[in-house]
């Protein structure tokens, strides 16, 4: 079977299923394994090649709708008779139903089956863990900072933050992504502040910035430097990879705790 993945999550649930030898092309911004670095790059996630995607023949292309602007590639790939299938999760429990669906579709049910149950299984794990934390400290993700861009209850990042042993500020907005301001922010008072800007390397992202905005030396997280760079690939993609980003998020979590004591 010929696949061709074109976005980075539906990437890396290929790569979850141990099938990463069926893609024949990717977009440009997947990097998940090092073994796809062979692969064609079929442009940019938002503005992706449909002439040379049909060119590589696929059987199935798994597209996505987990950013907007990704609806042109849709249309495209209908323009072009393409099989394609669509995966948009928002929770960790739809990224496991993913996992099942993409491998039913490539002739892999029952081993994917196998992994969405131990992708579960790992989550319960977290689950049960955090059920026996008693203060939880809250944390504000900041995936764009003008304007500001912070997940919502309804993203896999509340999840997370949850998992973890802690809560996101904004859970109580029921939206997958919410476009605020700074003194929102503030008003909410964040113990701790990850910065995971979409698109964005951690080396190029300065906390520096964030110290600087009007009133914020009276956050917790910024008087204790609980301002925390992390990997945007571990966080801001709706694929299994997130349980690596829950790991160190944890860990984060958890020595916070302990300098607490």
């Amino acid at each position: 079977m010929r696949i061709v993945s074109i976005c980075p999550s539906n990437t890396e649930i290929i790569a979850y299923l141990e099938k990463i030898e069926l893609l024949v092309g990717v977009d440009n911004y997947s990097d998940f394994p090092l073994e796809i670095n062979e692969l064609p790059r079929l442009g940019p996630d938002l503005s992706i090649d449909i002439e040379k995607t049909a060119q590589l023949k696929p059987d199935l292309v798994l597209a996505s709708l987990s950013v907007p602007g990704m609806e042109k590639n849709i249309e495209g790939l209908k323009e072009y008779g393409l099989p394609y299938m669509v995966l948009n999760p928002n929770s960790l429990s739809e990224i496991a139903e993913d996992i099942r669906s993409v491998g039913k579709a490539i002739g892999n049910e029952e081993e994917a089956d196998k992994k969405a149950d131990q992708f579960l299984d790992q989550i319960n794990g977290y689950k049960r863990k955090a059920a026996e934390i008693a203060a939880k400290p809250s944390i504000y993700w900041e995936w764009w900072p003008k304007p500001i861009f912070t997940p919502g209850g309804l993203n896999w990042l509340t999840e997370i933050s949850e998992l973890a042993g802690g809560y996101n500020v904004f859970r109580d907005v029921r939206q997958a992504s919410i476009k605020t301001d700074w003194e929102s922010v503030l008003t909410r008072e964040p113990d701790h502040i990850c910065m995971v800007w979409v698109g964005v390397k951690e080396e190029k992202m300065n906390p520096d910035l964030l110290r600087k905005r009007t009133g914020a030396l009276s956050l917790h997280a910024v008087t204790k430097d609980r301002i925390h760079i992390m990997e945007e690939s571990l966080y801001c993609r709706p694929s299994p990879r997130l349980l690596e980003g829950l790991e160190k998020l944890s860990a984060i979590l958890e020595k916070s705790r302990k300098e607490e004591m």
